[in-house]
């Protein structure tokens, strides 16, 4: 059985001194392939640059919502020529944040709506980041429905109602450790078998969103508790507990959907 991670910055500091070995770790616990997440134009290019030296990495392109109000139109014009190497497998990560609003509201739908026309004018996926956006998110995605090529709401922590909506429009659907928090994740857990089999993916976020019920052992093999990729097995049968199916069908469905998606050049199982 083999995994796929659609979301890990590993281009975060917090890596500098080991991401060999946390690529290598992730290895030896099936997590065959890691797609590694730009959040702006730097973190994309270095994201690319890394995913260049290993056959199994990929990376998307884009710019985050936090990171809105700096970006400037020859950023834009810089995303669109990552894209056109095929490591640069989707747009983002980008999207929209009223949570923390790091950025302007409007700033954030600008920006936004900039790397939705350029998913259309490449024909890549989106990498979407909604905290607290639902309704402008959608609004913003049906206008360009017609256009729009596939997308997937990483780390989805929203309602119900969002999931629903997203499912009906048609988008895939990732899902972090956050479902592995008792506190902060039961909500998800209760509403993940709503989600498709043929329109989940699962991801890590490393360094980010540590699971909150790992074993003993498990913890003893973090680094300062940061998350790493080697987790996504734990993450997924714990999706897959809620989902009430075995293991070996959820990590199937997963890594066949992340295939497609992305449009991988790795045999389906």
């Amino acid at each position: 059985m083999s995994f796929i991670d659609i979301g890990v910055n590993l281009t975060n500091n917090r890596f500098n001194d080991d991401y060999e070995q946390v690529i290598e770790t992730a290895r030896q616990h099936n997590v065959i392939t890691q797609i590694l997440t730009g959040t702006s134009l730097q973190e994309s290019q270095q994201a690319l640059a890394l995913a260049r030296e290993y056959p199994d990495l990929y990376s998307t392109a884009g710019c985050h919502p936090h990171d809105a109000k700096d970006f400037q139109d020859q950023d834009l014009r810089a995303l669109k020529a990552l894209l056109q190497h095929d490591t640069v497998v989707a747009v983002g990560e980008c999207g929209l944040d009223f949570n923390r609003n790091f950025s302007p509201q409007d700033t954030q739908l600008k920006v936004f709506e900039q790397q939705i026309q350029l998913a259309c004018e490449v024909q890549k996926p989106l990498f979407l980041h909604e905290r607290d956006a639902g309704d402008a998110m959608i609004a913003l995605l049906k206008q360009y429905q017609s256009k729009l090529p596939k997308a997937v709401i990483h780390c989805f922590t929203g309602s119900q109602k969002s999931l629903e909506t997203y499912i009906d429009m048609g988008l895939y659907i990732g899902i972090t450790g956050w479902i592995c928090d008792e506190r902060r994740g039961q909500a998800l857990a209760e509403m993940v078998h709503l989600i498709p089999d043929d329109k989940l993916m699962i991801e890590t976020d490393a360094p980010f969103l540590t699971p909150r019920d790992l074993t003993k052992e498990q913890k003893s093999q973090l680094k300062s508790n940061r998350n790493e990729p080697f987790l996504l097995p734990h993450i997924a049968q714990k999706i897959a507990s809620c989902r009430e199916q075995s293991l070996l069908e959820l990590s199937k469905n997963c890594f066949n959907n992340t295939v497609a998606f992305f449009n991988l050049p790795i045999k389906q199982q």
